[in-house]
């Protein structure tokens, strides 16, 4: 996600927003077409979908106006563990230059789209992709905000090395120092590792290589706010290298986004499952 995590709600419109387009009853899901509640023609029964019952909160990293806004982005915030960081920052483009906050935005709506079609109710950390923010701050609190039961952050890498590739998953360690039962913090980590191994096990079997310089395709980190101030199971997904152009010509394709979006929705399912 280039150089920082997240950002600072814009002014006006709350920082999570509902999706209420509600799941497409005749559409199929591409890429889960093994998956219960997937394929259909006629209205399904809610109880046969897999995901029925489950909030999901998506966070598209970064936002579209950031860069006009430098003061407001780089204003400091809690960073989750004492300290503080930049409220966001303008995320990475292609050598192109298709930024990752476009990137983001339509992996997470489409991923959105997949995944109320398998029942779950999908929120938004930001409602577009022309307003700043919102902070990171702001966004790792959005999951329990909307009362969500998993927040899955969307972002992609910018590496000076343009030979490197492939994705990565990122989860908090140690667990987040927030402030709810000592249980529950250990529950929420061993959960947010496990929906970490199912998004590793559900982007490489769409065909995305895992990073060969994170081993596992799991990296653990401390300084993101967005996971810190996390109270339910979080990860964040590095989709893959945007300065790599094999994979930037991958992501700034429609065929592309929707193959990310489609896996996510699967690993959701099976981390859910």
């Amino acid at each position: 996600f280039g150089s920082g995590d997240d950002g600072r709600p814009a002014p006006s419109p709350s920082p999570t927003t509902e999706r209420t387009s509600g799941a497409s009853d005749a559409d199929d899901v591409p890429g889960l077409a093994g998956v219960a509640g997937s394929g259909r023609s006629s209205p399904p029964d809610p109880a046969s979908l897999p995901l029925t019952g489950l909030t999901v909160a998506l966070d598209p990293g970064h936002n579209g106006a950031n860069a006009q806004h430098p003061d407001q982005v780089g204003a400091p915030v809690p960073d989750g563990r004492g300290g503080s960081k930049a409220c966001n920052t303008v995320g990475t483009s292609t050598d192109a230059g298709y930024p990752e906050h476009a990137f983001t935005w339509d992996v997470a709506s489409r991923a959105g789209a997949a995944l109320e079609a398998l029942g779950a109710q999908v929120v938004l950390t930001r409602s577009d992709d022309q307003g700043v923010g919102p902070c990171v701050d702001v966004r790792g609190r959005s999951a329990q905000d909307a009362g969500a039961d998993v927040l899955v952050s969307v972002h992609a890498n910018g590496s000076d090395d343009k030979a490197a590739r492939g994705f990565f998953v990122i989860v908090a360690d140690p667990p987040p120092a927030v402030e709810i039962d000592e249980g529950l913090r250990a529950e929420n980590a061993a959960s947010s590792e496990r929906l970490a191994t199912d998004m590793v096990g559900a982007l490489a079997s769409a065909g995305f290589p895992p990073s060969g310089s994170v081993g596992g395709a799991i990296s653990r980190r401390g300084d993101l706010g967005t996971l810190n101030f996390a109270e339910r199971p979080a990860v964040l997904l590095e989709l893959g290298e945007m300065r790599n152009l094999d994979e930037a010509a991958l992501m700034s394709s429609e065929e592309g986004r929707q193959r990310y979006a489609d896996a996510i929705a699967v690993g959701v399912v099976a981390w859910a499952g």
